[in-house]
């Protein structure tokens, strides 16, 4: 089976601790921190072994890639045993993802040596980062391919079976994979992935994505249409429009005669189907424009639930990590999604503590603006600087260790209290729920999320995966609603 989606970030946060492995007992398996690609079983005759860290996008990415590998002749398989190629496709956003891909490498390595035909490969930000120490100081994969680079996998896999190194990380001003169906393999069969726009141009002090992703582009608004029609063909009830920052999102044909923003991108795929739930991340406070509200406000089925990351509730920090708003800015954004969505709509964040020389002070204004939104959830981590960033060019990192550590548990522990409070808003509710599985204790239950992304917990009956319930809500958790269905 595959596994579930774990951010990586999530294991710098003394919250959630890095899963241990047993180098004897568990050598050949990945740590709970990444997605296997289940099996295809199609009767190809190379094995395709695909491991996925990091960010939805690349996970969305490994469908690609396994389109594209499928039609060259392998097929996937869920165990490293038996692989003729394995890929790693990676994430480089923080330190303890490199860590947890560098010790899986080694892992891998051990079992190439006792099966010297095995292809290893990385993939993703950290090929193009890393690639140089990979494949010619360090010598642990055979491959190396760049996010932008996927269509070159089998020129350069024969280039490999033909006894040379192979790397292509060339950035690219125009691959966007419009016309690649994805391989749905990651999938439950009611929610997808629909990736509309590939890199990033914000240039965030503390950021890799513009150097592993390279600049902002635009995917075929049609292709997108496309492949949301696609997916409700096929029983999907749910997409997610996936972007490094998806309100920056502009295309225009190449006559000139359309030009789509996001928000009417937004009312293009919510028309496909009234039964269709369309959700999107990330949001970026200093892109999201009231149109967008506006349209998430006039159609039911694009959930009310925005991730909209802060990363600090001080000006000053704000203009360090060159986020190119303040924090009065981001305030009057959160009054819009209230004055538009209503109290209701779902509000997350990312929050970084402790960085470059942030002081006691500007932790508190972190501190106060979680006050100020009472976010329904965040990504919290402290800050770890990354090689190559412009805060490691220009910035000391001079925090202590133990001063991020406690600065962000206290971030934790206030977002604990207001995910808590949030969840109690449901409480007495009936609330449209989309099936999406069983519930993780028993199969007597079923789970879901309603519109604000929140996850609802609720006795079987007749009821499956794939269908609309009504549940009034009787409890609450800090992260889980439990009630009945409404017959």
């Amino acid at each position: 089976m595959s596994q579930p989606l774990i951010t990586l970030d999530f294991l710098d946060t003394p919250a959630l601790p890095t899963p241990a492995v047993d180098a004897t007992t568990h050598a050949h398996e990945p740590s709970g921190a990444v997605r296997v690609n289940p099996a295809t079983s199609t009767g190809r005759k190379r094995k395709l072994y695909m491991e996925s860290y990091g960010c939805q996008m690349n996970f969305s990415d490994s469908e690609i890639v396994s389109s594209i590998l499928f039609d060259e002749g392998f097929d996937t398989i869920e165990t490293l045993e038996g692989a003729d190629l394995v890929l790693l496709n990676t994430c480089s956003i923080r330190e303890k993802a490199e860590q947890t891909v560098r010790m899986r490498l080694s892992q891998i390595n051990g079992h190439k040596k006792r099966n010297p035909g095995l292809l290893v490969g990385v993939l993703g930000c950290m090929a193009e980062r890393l690639k140089t120490k990979f494949l010619e100081e360090e010598k642990i994969v055979d491959l190396v391919v760049g996010p932008d680079a996927y269509r070159d996998l089998p020129q350069l896999i024969a280039q490999v079976d033909g006894g040379q190194k192979a790397v292509n990380v060339l950035l690219s001003r125009e691959e966007t994979y419009a016309d690649i169906t994805p391989v749905r393999l990651n999938s439950n069969g009611i929610t997808a992935f629909i990736s509309i726009m590939r890199g990033c141009d914000n240039m965030c002090s503390f950021c890799v994505v513009p150097f592993t992703r390279g600049r902002e582009r635009s995917r075929d608004a049609h292709s997108i249409v496309r492949e949301a029609r696609d997916l409700v063909a096929a029983g999907y009830k749910e997409v997610t429009l996936l972007g490094q920052n998806v309100d920056s999102y502009k295309w225009a044909s190449e006559d000139g005669q359309e030009h789509v923003n996001f928000a009417q991108l937004l009312e293009r795929v919510a028309l496909v189907s009234p039964e269709l739930r369309v959700r999107f991340s990330t949001s970026h406070p200093k892109d999201i424009t009231d149109e967008v509200l506006h349209t998430m406000a006039r159609y039911e089925n694009i959930c009310k639930y925005i991730h909209l990351p802060a990363q600090s509730g001080n000006s000053r920090v704000l203009a360090l990590m060159n986020r190119t708003y303040d924090r009065p800015w981001y305030e009057e954004r959160v009054q819009a999604i209230r004055r538009i969505l209503g109290e209701d709509c779902a509000i997350s964040t990312d929050m970084i503590s402790g960085f470059c020389s942030e002081t006691e002070q500007e932790h508190q204004d972190t501190l106060s603006l979680m006050e100020y939104v009472r976010y329904d959830m965040a990504y919290m981590f402290f800050y770890s600087e990354r090689p190559g960033t412009l805060a490691a060019r220009k910035l000391e990192d001079d925090v202590p260790l133990e001063v991020k550590k406690r600065r962000l548990a206290e971030v934790i522990a206030l977002q604990q209290q207001h995910s808590k409070e949030r969840n109690l808003r449901g409480v007495g509710r009936v609330h449209r729920v989309l099936v999406e599985n069983f519930s993780k204790r028993s199969d007597e239950h079923l789970s879901g999320r309603n519109s604000q992304n929140q996850v609802v917990i609720f006795p079987r009956k007749h009821y499956k995966k794939g269908d609309y319930v009504d549940v009034l809500v009787h409890e609450s958790t800090t992260n889980t609603l439990l009630g009945e269905a409404v017959e």
